[in-house]
């Protein structure tokens, strides 16, 4: 009998359409064993007439892993949730805070926060589907909203649904006049609204997310709250998670520096590539690692030119990885 994975949130990796896919969140699991690490969120009605293996297949050396979910019918995203917890997956989201417009067309991400039954409905239909923790990802409001009377709005009504985790990006998201990338940046933070809903919900769990740019200043920002997820730093800086073990959870770090980093992550590289996988699937998530360091530009420019090359494949890394050698070297 397999052991269930119980997912530790007190540092979580965003889910982020286009870059957290399998590949990412190997090369991630290199540099963190224990940080709790999500799918690109992928939608019911995909997972329900798509190529599941395709849309949320997973290694399990991912793990521990996050399915995260975007829909508003309650038994479709019953039945998805199912499908993923039966793939392994250690917990299935809801997302409640994309603002996209196909996100919007399809009624569901960020616009949700405007129907807090329908999103109790859909969370409640999730959780007696599946053995697994449910949880939710939201925004503190949208558009007009108040988010002072939405935000504990929407976590009462899950929370009498039994739901007991939620992740909040502490902005608003303005789904007219603001783009998807626009409303990661320019709606004000409130980490003080979050951090009241704590003292509101003693009995949730409550992680931060948003605007957190390093390790550092995410652990500084938490304050009474259960944890911490990082988006786009972690993509674009991810040697902030090699000290994620030893800060958050005590741990020794898995490597000690990004050239341990990619001689541990080359192996998976070589069985991706054995597999007919193309070598830019794997590197384009690796272009940041060597981010404030020495050589760190001659590593994006080998790998950006060179490993979307049709055939390409170690030698294009070792390549990289040998260039940043002699800028350390006289650094």
């Amino acid at each position: 009998m397999t052991t269930a994975i119980i997912p530790d949130r007190r540092f979580c990796v965003a889910p982020m359409m286009d870059w957290t896919d399998r590949h990412c969140r190997s090369f991630h699991r290199v540099l963190t064993r224990h940080a709790l690490l999500y799918t690109e969120m992928a939608t019911s009605a995909a997972i329900m007439h798509g190529d599941v293996e395709r849309l949320i297949g997973f290694d399990p050396a991912e793990q521990a892993v996050a399915l995260q979910l975007g829909g508003s019918d309650p038994d479709e995203l019953a039945k998805a949730a199912r499908t993923g917890a039966d793939r392994g997956y250690c917990e299935v989201n809801l997302n409640a805070g994309c603002p996209s417009d196909r996100v919007q067309s399809g009624r569901f991400g960020a616009c949700l926060m405007r129907e807090p039954e329908l999103v109790a409905d859909c969370l409640q239909a999730m959780k007696e589907a599946i053995a697994i923790p449910v949880t939710l990802k939201c925004r503190i409001g949208v558009d007009d909203q108040e988010p002072r009377d939405a935000l504990p709005d929407l976590l009462s009504h899950v929370q009498s649904r039994g739901i007991r985790s939620v992740i909040i990006h502490a902005r608003k998201a303005w789904l007219k006049g603001l783009s998807p990338k626009e409303n990661r940046s320019i709606p004000p933070l409130d980490y003080d609204l979050v951090h009241e809903m704590k003292a509101a919900f003693p009995d949730m769990e409550i992680i931060l997310n948003g605007g957190l740019e390093t390790l550092e200043s995410g652990l500084a920002a938490q304050g009474n709250l259960d944890g911490i997820m990082l988006g786009r730093a972690a993509y674009h800086t991810p040697w902030e998670l090699a000290g994620v073990d030893h800060a958050v959870y005590g741990a020794g770090n898995p490597v000690t520096s990004p050239d341990a980093a990619v001689a541990a992550y080359l192996p998976y590289i070589q069985r991706q590539l054995e597999a007919g996988m193309r070598l830019h699937s794997m590197t384009r998530h690796m272009l940041g690692l060597f981010h404030g360091r020495p050589g760190a530009r001659q590593w994006r420019r080998i790998l950006s030119e060179n490993a979307v090359r049709d055939g390409a494949g170690l030698d294009v890394v070792r390549e990289a990885l040998a260039a940043t050698q002699p800028a350390m070297a006289s650094a």
